[in-house]
């Protein structure tokens, strides 16, 4: 059983030139990463501007491609073990393969890396023992040369938080306001059991996936749920920490700094003090235990090679119990936390 790398695969997204974020539509993305969901009104009462400025931004820039919200679910607390998978293959195979992934419904974060012969990707099996991809799909699939999983642990940074949360334009005082009530008090990856959900959850998570702002109406219909019950579920599942909402760009907008994954081995008992440290470097989007030799992995994010350099012979090396240090640069990401990108103005 072969991944199917037929010509129909979605095209390169980053033939596309999108919008940049100038200062105002920077500060409405800060806003939208700390609540993907607040309502116009109350973002432009934050940012001191008029709601229609606010709704007319925002349909811009989702329009034309450069930013959506999703609304997505935390693994660990849907009792899923996601991986964390390097794909190494014929340079000649890579971009075709990564695609192919793309169109898979458990895939994210697909990158293409390593001068074009591995790509990473974060895999989530819906239900355990849904581990084909891993095990029979990807080692038949021809010019595959090699793959290695990586469980996904614990998660130190990333999901809701991103390198807006770090360097956005909002004041303490605006994060503050905007912070929804219903925040998770779970931290993120929390030991917890598994949050129970059921097919209307399955049904609304499908739509949060495409559109994290749609309609309370639009969630009823797909749920056959009352307004007041989605209303509610929604709040629910948001403080048991499963359901969050992020702010996806457009990979040409997220691409234009210098960017790399980084694999650490780090002694066990550093693990967590390792972990804990680069989720407060500003350099870094993700960051997250994982099993292996490389046992500590994140994403890094500077303004050019230079800047990489300094922060690997710096911050990293000052990081405590690092027993080695692997880094793999990133030079396109073809799906990123949410459904495919189809070029298509307005078309994800």
């Amino acid at each position: 059983m072969n991944l199917d790398t037929s010509a129909d695969a979605a095209p390169d997204p980053s033939r596309i030139v999108p919008l940049r974020l100038d200062a105002a539509d920077q500060a409405l993305a800060h806003a939208l990463q700390v609540d993907g969901r607040a309502p116009f009104r109350r973002i432009a009462e934050v940012l001191g501007v008029s709601d229609q400025t606010v709704a007319r931004r925002y349909g811009r820039l989702r329009s034309a491609g450069v930013l959506r919200v999703l609304g997505l679910t935390e693994p660990l607390r849907m009792g899923q073990a996601p991986w964390i998978v390097r794909i190494r293959c014929a340079p000649s195979a890579s971009a075709q393969i990564a695609t192919a992934l793309a169109r898979r419904r458990d895939t994210t974060w697909i990158n293409l890396t390593a001068g074009g012969t591995e790509i990473t990707c974060l895999v989530r099996p819906e239900r355990p023992g849904e581990d084909a991809l891993l095990l029979e799909k990807l080692p038949g699939t021809p010019r595959v040369v090699d793959v290695a999983a990586h469980s996904l642990l614990h998660v130190f940074f990333g999901q809701d938080r991103s390198l807006m949360t770090k360097s956005g334009p909002l004041s303490a005082e605006q994060v503050a306001a905007l912070t929804p009530r219903d925040a998770s008090d779970v931290p993120p990856s929390d030991p917890s059991p598994p949050y129970p959900v059921d097919a209307g959850d399955h049904r609304m998570f499908d739509v949060l996936a495409r559109d994290g702002r749609a309609t309370i109406g639009e969630l009823a219909a797909a749920t056959g749920w009352s307004q007041t019950t989605v209303r509610r579920r929604m709040s629910e599942l948001r403080a048991a920490g499963l359901l969050y909402y992020d702010v996806d760009y457009h990979p040409r907008v997220i691409q234009r700094n210098f960017r790399s994954l980084l694999w650490l081995n780090v002694e066990p008992s550093r693990i967590e003090e390792v972990g804990r440290a680069l989720a407060t470097h500003p350099e870094v989007p993700f960051a997250a235990a994982t099993t292996g030799d490389s046992n500590v992995h994140a994403s890094v994010t500077t303004p050019d090679v230079t800047a990489f350099y300094r922060y690997l012979t710096g911050p990293v090396a000052a990081l405590p119990g690092i027993l080695g240090t692997g880094t793999t640069p990133i030079h396109r990401t073809v799906k990123g936390a949410g459904p495919v990108w189809v070029p298509e103005w307005g078309k994800w």
